[in-house]
């Protein structure tokens, strides 16, 4: 079966598995860009940009969830010092700590966090982007 992904299919597979990665799911899009870029070495920066694609699209959707739930459960509804207090900071940093979106199991609800707390669609979405581009760009420059 993975050898069928070469081509546009494997930037799709990477693309799909790169966006559902980037959401709450649990997802392996590093693996797949790894093993796409050993077959295809030629094809760097078109696997960096479908995979940044995908994750920074992944992320915005995440975002896009903390907008929602920000209609239903306000930020100011908080009413306990540790929320209170980590809404300090993450409005202090704003949309630069969405740098850290890459990380695991702490990006995807910083970019949750992000929407609920309003912060701007197109600065989360520059920092969305550097951040999983530049996980993405370090991992192929190893290869």
């Amino acid at each position: 079966m993975i050898e069928q992904l070469s081509g546009e299919a494997g930037w799709w597979a990477l693309f799909i598995s790169a966006f559902i990665s980037s959401t709450l799911l649990p997802g392996g899009s590093e693996a797949l860009l790894l093993w796409l870029a050993a077959q295809q070495p030629q094809d760097k920066w078109l696997l960096l940009a479908v995979a940044g694609a995908g994750n920074t699209l992944g992320g915005m959707s995440s975002w896009g969830i903390g907008r929602f739930i920000a209609w239903r459960f306000p930020a100011r509804g908080l009413r306990g010092d540790k929320e209170q207090r980590a809404l300090a900071r993450v409005r202090r940093w704003g949309s630069p700590l969405l740098l850290l979106s890459w990380l695991p199991l702490v990006g995807d609800p910083l970019c949750v966090a992000a929407g609920w707390l309003k912060l701007r669609w197109w600065s989360a979405l520059i920092f969305i982007a550097l951040g999983k581009v530049g996980r993405y760009a370090v991992l192929l420059a190893f290869t």
